[in-house]
């Protein structure tokens, strides 16, 4: 629900900045690597033929663009992202592609002022796990949908479970200072790791038919890929961004190594644990 004070300002630094700016220049990469999860969250929340569509956190709008495709011409597909640099890269592709029921804005869904009851269904890929008030958020979005719309999304689940995408921290933890411990209630990507705590948003924000499955998909990434991926994502994207150089050096010179037992012929693979979490509005 719309706030008195400007709501995930930190958020909005970082997507409008560093990050966002690194995933745009990564997108053929990190399109390849989620894929899975885009064709998962489609399916979940296919609306039906000429249904409309929000994608909530929709970054290059790779899920946008697909789920514009499966709803044809009769629909639409409206995806939302706070990254203005991200939402420019997917309006582009949208043009190139020639996805014309395919449209995009720079917002935060936690307070935009969406047309009331207006969408059939309700999807994000990793988009939701930002909030500085989830049930806020959550409250704002189902107002956006119509009565007994559909919401499905994926989100990660815990670390532990998520060992690929943790050893580049691992690996250059020792050449840092040390890190405060992660509050498990700050925005972030593993915001959503406890599933009960996900239900318990989604019942205070007023969604219903509430439904979490654990969604463990195959993912990969080429070889020659890996150490970019590992360098200019996330937290030690971030460190690297601020050290000095013989440490930028001794932190490069690790993750090889560190990600050596996950990669054969020419790929890296993994296990991308992560929760398919569908509800009604």
């Amino acid at each position: 629900m719309p706030q008195s004070t400007q709501p995930n300002t930190r958020q909005a630094a970082l997507w409008n900045d560093a990050s966002g700016k690194a995933w745009v220049e990564m997108q053929p990469i990190l399109d390849g690597v989620l894929a899975p999860f885009e064709s998962l969250v489609v399916d979940a929340g296919y609306p039906g033929e000429g249904g409309n569509v929000l994608d909530i956190g929709c970054g290059a709008g790779a899920t946008t663009l697909a789920m514009a495709r499966r709803v044809g011409n009769d629909g639409r597909c409206v995806g939302i992202d706070i990254s203005q640099p991200l939402v420019a890269l997917a309006t582009e592709r949208a043009r190139v592609q020639e996805v014309a029921n395919a449209s995009f804005k720079v917002g935060d869904a936690q307070a935009y002022a969406f047309e009331s009851r207006h969408f059939d269904a309700v999807v994000s890929r990793f988009g939701v796990m930002f909030f500085d008030d989830p049930v806020a958020a959550f409250i704002n979005i189902r107002q956006a949908a119509r009565p007994g719309g559909k919401l499905a999304f994926v989100a990660w689940r815990s670390p532990a479970e998520n060992d690929f995408m943790t050893t580049a921290a691992r690996a250059a933890a020792p050449f840092l200072p040390p890190a405060p411990v992660p509050n498990p209630d700050a925005p972030g990507q593993f915001a959503f790791a406890d599933g009960a705590k996900v239900k318990r948003i989604l019942e205070a924000s007023g969604w219903s038919s509430i439904k979490l499955e654990q969604a463990d998909l195959p993912c990969q990434i080429a070889e020659g890929d890996l150490m970019t991926y590992a360098t200019r994502l996330g937290p030690v994207g971030a460190a690297l961004r601020e050290v000095d150089r013989a440490t930028a050096e001794k932190i490069t010179t690790a993750l090889p190594a560190a990600f050596a037992p996950f990669v054969e012929d020419g790929k890296a693979r993994f296990n991308a644990a992560s929760w398919l979490v569908t509800a009604r509005a």
